[in-house]
């Protein structure tokens, strides 16, 4: 496939696209400072671009079978900001006509899984209260992905690792893994490469865990 990746140099975002590499997809990787992308290969294209401006980020997304989102907050502080260059992303998919999205939020953001027992549940309220303008944001970029004509899918983790690529994990296509506590980055990756392809995701939020 041709893809677009947004977020590259993050954790996930950087898997997203060392994964598809390897896999002999095509990738354009959208940066705002490509010395920080340390990935390299056959295939790689690097663009480079402050995502603002959603005219100048058409060259990126047009003619591509899909757009997979890395973008997040890094800290509390940068609460907001997902939900603005998300909205930057979608309009230039909308003007160039690519309709496949994949985005990465996280497990607070969806609901809650069934028959979790009292401190999975008590873990979820205390992390929500303290991250709790940073998942506004996030819900707020979920909704921005509703109300757009894009096919799009959220896949949703709960606590993020630095673990190597295993590809044993647990998805749950509108909702969550009971007892889901952590996910692997790389993991991650590879989940929301897999529901690329997979139209049973489409326009729904895929929970993910270990």
């Amino acid at each position: 496939m041709n893809l677009t990746v947004f977020g590259a140099t993050g954790g996930i975002g950087r898997q997203i696209v060392q994964q598809a590499l390897a896999a002999g997809h095509r990738v354009t990787a959208v940066v705002r400072d490509p010395a920080r992308l340390e990935v390299t290969g056959t295939g790689l294209e690097v663009f480079r671009a402050d995502l603002t401006d959603p005219e100048a980020l058409r060259p990126a997304v047009s003619g591509r079978d899909a757009v997979l989102s890395g973008l997040g907050a890094r800290s509390r502080k940068d609460a907001g900001v997902t939900t603005r260059l998300t909205r930057t992303v979608l309009r230039a998919m909308e003007a160039e006509g690519v309709r496949r999205l994949v985005v990465v939020t996280a497990a607070p953001v969806g609901p809650a899984p069934e028959h979790d027992g009292m401190l999975d549940r008590a873990g979820r309220r205390l992390i929500s209260a303290l991250l709790k303008d940073v998942y506004a944001d996030l819900r707020e970029a979920e909704d921005e992905l509703a109300r757009s004509a894009t096919d799009w899918t959220v896949v949703r983790p709960p606590r993020l690792q630095d673990k190597p690529l295993t590809g044993r994990y647990r998805t749950v296509v509108g909702g969550f893994p009971p007892r889901g506590r952590f996910a692997g980055r790389a993991d991650v990756a590879h989940a929301m490469l897999a529901a690329v392809a997979d139209p049973s995701t489409v326009k729904q939020g895929v929970g993910v865990a270990y």
